[in-house]
């Protein structure tokens, strides 16, 4: 009986198919494959300017929105004082947007206070219209790259299935994966360099926009300082 069971085993050892073997696939495997490189590699150039591009206008930004505390009451002292070449001094020796918006309205002293209002404004927009400056380009891109990613993935998918239809005694549903989760990952890509240039770009406009506040808040203060002493 032993050794009838012992042939049965052998038998169905022999005759056990042998497990499949699945051959694993690394990210970097997928992300560089031949036949999405054509569009991986406009998203690698995409993501590092976007990077670049928001680390230089940050330091910008930054720098803008820097200012000395005392600035305004220095401002306000040589003004009551009469000291207007100390003042203008001050402005020319600060160089962050409020300083020289208040230096556009001291230059203009001596003339309606809705000219000097305007000029401040005019220097204000423009300070502000700097600091814009291609920011926009964050926007396009976090717009432009999932579609770029998307076109990539359709592409694949089309020769996969074009593959397929081509050769239909040969088809195989291991090759017809293979190729689907490759032509994938680029629509993977495309949205994450879509997203990280989407918070970058948020974030600028939010630091901007506390320029923008700023620069309203200090028209204001001058304003009213040339109102006290009209």
């Amino acid at each position: 009986m032993t050794v009838l069971l012992a042939a049965v085993n052998d038998s169905m050892a022999v005759g056990a198919a042998p497990e499949p073997h699945i051959e694993e696939t690394s990210y970097f495997q997928l992300v560089f494959a031949v036949n999405s490189l054509w569009i991986i590699i406009p998203l690698i150039l995409m993501l590092a300017f976007a990077i670049y591009f928001f680390i230089k206008k940050w330091l910008v930004v930054n720098r803008a929105s820097q200012e000395d505390g005392n600035f305004m009451n220095n401002i306000r002292d040589f003004i009551h004082d009469g000291k207007l070449d100390s003042a203008v001094a001050l402005c020319r020796g600060n160089n962050n947007p409020t300083a020289r918006m208040i230096d556009k309205g001291l230059s203009r002293l001596g003339r309606p206070l809705d000219d000097i209002r305007t000029a401040i404004e005019n220097e204000g927009n423009l300070e502000v219209a700097r600091l814009e400056k291609g920011v926009s380009a964050l926007a396009t891109i976090a717009a432009i790259a999932p579609m770029l990613g998307f076109l990539g993935t359709v592409v694949g998918m089309v020769g996969a299935f074009h593959n397929m239809a081509a050769d239909p005694n040969n088809f195989n549903i291991g090759t017809l994966s293979s190729g689907i989760y490759t032509a994938m990952i680029t629509t993977v890509g495309g949205l994450i360099v879509g997203i990280v240039a989407l918070v970058l770009h948020n974030i600028l406009i939010s630091r901007i926009s506390n320029v923008v506040y700023m620069l309203e808040v200090r028209t204001t203060e001058f304003m009213d300082l040339l109102h006290e002493n009209a």
